[in-house]
C-alpha cells in the first residue's frame, strides 16, 4: 500500500465571511492536490469562523447548497474534510464536518457535545448531533470524524474505531487558555490535547489526525498545533503553534494492520459487557431499576460496596 500524503490546512478563517472562506478552501484543495495529497483536512468551522453567535443562521448551509456541492466537485482526485454550519430540513443549526469525495458529500458528522462553560456558549446557537458513524472512504480505509469537544468524551474515538474507522479525524477550534509558564509546549491546552491524541491512537490502534485553527475571532486566539499520530502513539508531525500553513505528512496505512495484529485491543473488547453495564447505569440514573448485584449481596448479607 502506497503511503497516504495528508495535507493539514491550519488556517485562520475570516469570521462570518463565508464566500471568502470557501474561496480559500478551493485554493488550498488545489494546492494540496498539486502537492500530491490524497487527503486534505480543514479545522472546525473553517468555512465560517468560530465565534459566530447571531451570525450562525446567516452562514448556515443545507447539504444541497450549491456552494457546498461546488466544493465537493473540486475535491476530485483527493478526499477533503471540511467543517461548516449545517441547517437541517427543520431549520436546526449544527456544527458539522463533511467528507467530500468523488464530487459529492459522502458523509456528514454533527458535533455531539456542545461545550457551554468557560469561553464556550455553543448550546445557545446550535443543536447537538445524535448519531455517530464511521464512514468508508475512497482511500480504502474507514474514517471516523469528530469535532473538537467530542474528543474529550472517551466513548467517541472508541465507538468510531469499533465501527470500522482506521483513521480518526478531529477538527477543532481550540482557543489558547491556561498558559503554562515552564512546560515544554508553553501552552497548557496544547499539552492536554497532545496527551489525548496519543492515548486514543494507542488504545484504538488507529491513526489520529488533529487539525486546529489559528488566528483570532473577536478577542479569542486559537493556537494551531495540528498533529498526525501513528497507531502506536508515535508523533508523525506537529505543526507550529499559531502559524497558518498547509502542512504535508506521509502516513503508512499498513501500520494499522501491523499494530492491530500485534496489539489486538479492539478485537478483545467485550462489547456485551459494556452494553449490559451501560444499560444498567442508564436505568439506575433514570430511577427505572436498581442494581441487581446489590440486591443479591443484600440477600447474602454482603457489603457490596466494600467488595
Amino acid at each position: 500500500m502506497q503511503p497516504l500524503r495528508i495535507a493539514l490546512a491550519q488556517i485562520a478563517p475570516r469570521l462570518g465571511l463565508l464566500d471568502d472562506n470557501i474561496a480559500r478552501h478551493h485554493a488550498l484543495i488545489d494546492e494540496a492536490r498539486r502537492g500530491g495529497a490524497g487527503l486534505v483536512v480543514f479545522p472546525e468551522l473553517g468555512l465560517t469562523g468560530y465565534l459566530l453567535q447571531d451570525l450562525a443562521a446567516e452562514v448556515a448551509m443545507r447539504l444541497d447548497d450549491p456552494r457546498l456541492l461546488r466544493l465537493a466537485a473540486a475535491a476530485t482526485g483527493l478526499s477533503a474534510i471540511v467543517s461548516f454550519v449545517e441547517e437541517s430540513a427543520d431549520h436546526r443549526l449544527f456544527i458539522s464536518v463533511a467528507l467530500l469525495e468523488e464530487g459529492r458529500v459522502r458523509h456528514v458528522q454533527r458535533k455531539l457535545f456542545l461545550p457551554t462553560y468557560g469561553l464556550f456558549d455553543e448550546r445557545r446557537c446550535f443543536a447537538a448531533g445524535d448519531l455517530l458513524r464511521a464512514a468508508p472512504s475512497s482511500l480504502g480505509v474507514g474514517i471516523g470524524l469528530s469535532i473538537c469537544e467530542d474528543f474529550w468524551h472517551l466513548g467517541v474515538p472508541q465507538l468510531l474505531a469499533l465501527d470500522g474507522a482506521q483513521i480518526l479525524v478531529n477538527v477543532s477550534s481550540s482557543p489558547g487558555r491556561d498558559l503554562a509558564a515552564l512546560n515544554e509546549v508553553g501552552l497548557g491546552t496544547a499539552t492536554s490535547w497532545r496527551t489525548l491524541l496519543r492515548t486514543y491512537a494507542q488504545l484504538t490502534t488507529s491513526f489520529v489526525i488533529f487539525v486546529n485553527r489559528v488566528g483570532v475571532d473577536e478577542s479569542i486566539s486559537f493556537w494551531g498545533g495540528s498533529e498526525v499520530i501513528a497507531p502506536n502513539g508515535d508523533t508523525l508531525f506537529s505543526a507550529p503553534l499559531y502559524d497558518e500553513g498547509l502542512y504535508f505528512v506521509d502516513a503508512d496505512l499498513g501500520d494499522v494492520r501491523r499494530e492491530r495484529i500485534a496489539l489486538p485491543l479492539l478485537r478483545d473488547e467485550r462489547l456485551e459487557l459494556t452494553v449490559r453495564e451501560l444499560d444498567r447505569i442508564v436505568s439506575e440514573r433514570a430511577g427505572q431499576a436498581t442494581d441487581p448485584t446489590a440486591e443479591e449481596g443484600a440477600e447474602a448479607g454482603l457489603d457490596v460496596a466494600a467488595r
